[in-house]
């Protein structure tokens, strides 16, 4: 008899994941150190950014030109990107400096230099939308840029719906991949003890 579709991936995924890796009861000691935090916060950022920009998708690229209520939740998301960028950048400088790849990480790590490579493309295309006279400055002036590195026919900056898609549908897409990717493979191989530390249960095999 053939094994249904889902059984294989339940099999698969068990033999991947150790359930008790996947939603650990306790963790190191050594966790609760400040470094620790700044992945959480960045998905925490990075759902308010999901959330906001949910909201201004619904409700159309020019709605906070004309909105109280639009240039709020624009700003919301701002601010999120912001805090997102400072959080990732703290997180990936504190584990480069722990040497992070350690006991069969590298593609966690390799995961998480993607991610930070996908978001500063999305995050440009979305200063390309914002619709104002500072987009149109930044996408004259990163066609220059790309033109000059023979991209320019690919990219072009001066789309602006080229660049409303690749922000709301392609980028944040990759983006999603990418962070669930690098959250299952922190699970598996658990988080990176500091330099002076033990490997312990729930870290690399």
């Amino acid at each position: 008899m053939t094994t249904m579709w889902t059984t294989r991936v339940r099999r698969a995924t068990i033999e991947k994941i150790d359930p008790q890796d996947a939603l650990p009861d306790n963790q190191p000691s050594y966790v609760a150190s400040w470094i620790y935090v700044f992945g959480v916060l960045t998905l925490a950022a990075l759902a308010v950014i999901i959330g906001s920009g949910l909201w201004l998708t619904t409700k159309g690229a020019s709605w906070w030109h004309t909105s109280s209520v639009g240039h709020y939740v624009n700003s919301v998301h701002l601010w999120a990107v912001e805090l997102f960028f400072v959080f990732m950048v703290v997180h990936l400088w504190g584990k480069f400096w722990m040497a992070a790849w350690r006991g069969r990480r590298f593609q966690t790590w390799v995961s998480g230099a993607f991610c930070f490579l996908s978001s500063l493309a999305t995050g440009f295309t979305g200063y390309l939308i914002q619709g104002d006279f500072d987009s149109q400055w930044i996408a004259t002036q990163a066609k220059d840029g790309l033109n000059s590195v023979g991209i320019g026919s690919f990219m072009n900056t001066l789309n602006s719906g080229q660049a409303l898609l690749l922000h709301v549908a392609l980028l944040p897409l990759a983006v999603g991949v990418i962070v669930v990717w690098h959250v299952i493979l922190v699970r598996k191989n658990g988080v990176v003890p500091p330099l002076d530390a033990k490997e312990i249960a729930g870290g690399a095999k």
